[in-house]
């Protein structure tokens, strides 16, 4: 079987975000955005994480301990160059690398499985994940030829009117031939606008000598989302968290308010249990099954046995029972 390996670029600042905390740390329903990606890339069983740091490298480590390995990016000199520092765990293995920004939380584990399936169903050297929608805007273009093969992608700063016009877009997020891509990274320039080292170069370069380029698309806009800004985090918290309590009730749960229910990523709920209104469950909170939570209930790594009821109460202790109790 192949094995795979993933780069995460995290070593940004984040300036927009205008925090002391590293960009990819800010939480989006209680778990930091590069947790989230790191999270999935576990699930998938990846043989090997390379996380690239730079900006307060230390908070990241701390954050994610010994799950991943890291790489330094002292220089924010592009995505190619990110992703070159990864060079000395990856540059001599083979099999197939999948490139991701840390600041991406909203991308699932289904279309991250979907994506490396097609890259080696394939035989691509390169794959990328491309989105259509109707405000392509901040986003590189996808530029196909006239048999729809990918040709290359275009940063926006440096589009023409007509390819600002192209409605599929780069996701960020790609799949390579793992020796090929760092073959091809010491090829990439910095001739453009922004004076950059840039990953999607790759693809031209690939491209160039032959290789087959494939794509695989998303439907859902919102998975490529990066969050920037205050607004656009603001914007991932809300989408992420209507998935959630999506995913609770159709587990078997039933929340009575949706508008008023917060629910972190890392809580667990038992069927058949009933969440009341303005209910806030947070952390590794752990609810059984059958429970009655709130109204009026706010718990934080908290862990309910089966048939438990709790409301008008709030707590903070790790992993405290509450008495098993029908009132």
């Amino acid at each position: 079987m192949t094995q795979t390996f993933a780069v995460v670029l995290a070593a940004g600042k984040g300036s927009r975000m205008k925090s002391d905390l590293p960009k990819v740390l800010h939480p989006v329903c209680g778990k930091p955005m590069v947790q989230h990606i790191t999270d999935k890339l576990t699930n998938l069983n990846f043989n090997q994480i390379v996380t690239v740091v730079g900006h307060k490298s230390d908070m990241v480590k701390k954050q994610l301990g010994d799950t991943v390995d890291y790489a330094m990016q002292n220089e924010q000199l592009g995505t190619a160059h990110a992703v070159k520092m990864a060079e000395r765990q990856l540059a001599e293995k083979e099999g197939t690398t999948l490139i991701i920004t840390g600041d991406t939380p909203l991308v699932t584990e289904e279309t991250l499985e979907e994506l490396l399936q097609h890259h080696q169903e394939t035989n691509a050297s390169a794959t990328i994940l491309t989105m259509n929608t109707e405000d392509p805007s901040g986003y590189g273009r996808i530029i196909r030829n006239n048999q729809g093969q990918v040709e290359r992608i275009v940063e926006q700063k440096d589009a023409s009117e007509e390819e600002l016009a192209i409605k599929e877009v780069n996701s960020g997020i790609f799949c390579f031939d793992n020796k090929q891509l760092f073959t091809s990274l010491q090829k990439v320039s910095t001739n453009n606008n922004q004076s950059e080292y840039y990953l999607p170069d790759v693809i031209e370069i690939l491209k160039n000598e032959g290789n087959i380029i494939s794509a695989s698309s998303t439907d859902d806009i919102e998975e490529g989302l990066g969050v920037n800004d205050r607004l656009q985090l603001s914007n991932a918290e809300q989408i992420l968290r209507n998935r959630i309590l999506d995913l609770h009730m159709t587990n078997g749960v039933t929340i009575t308010d949706p508008s008023t229910a917060y629910i972190e990523a890392d809580v667990t709920i038992g069927q058949d249990t009933t969440i009341e209104p303005r209910v806030h469950l947070r952390g590794k909170t752990k609810i059984g099954s059958s429970c009655v939570i709130g109204p009026d209930v706010d718990l934080i790594d908290f862990e309910a046995e089966d048939k438990t009821k709790i409301s008008n109460f709030s707590m903070t202790n790790d992993l405290c029972k509450m008495p098993i109790g029908n009132e």
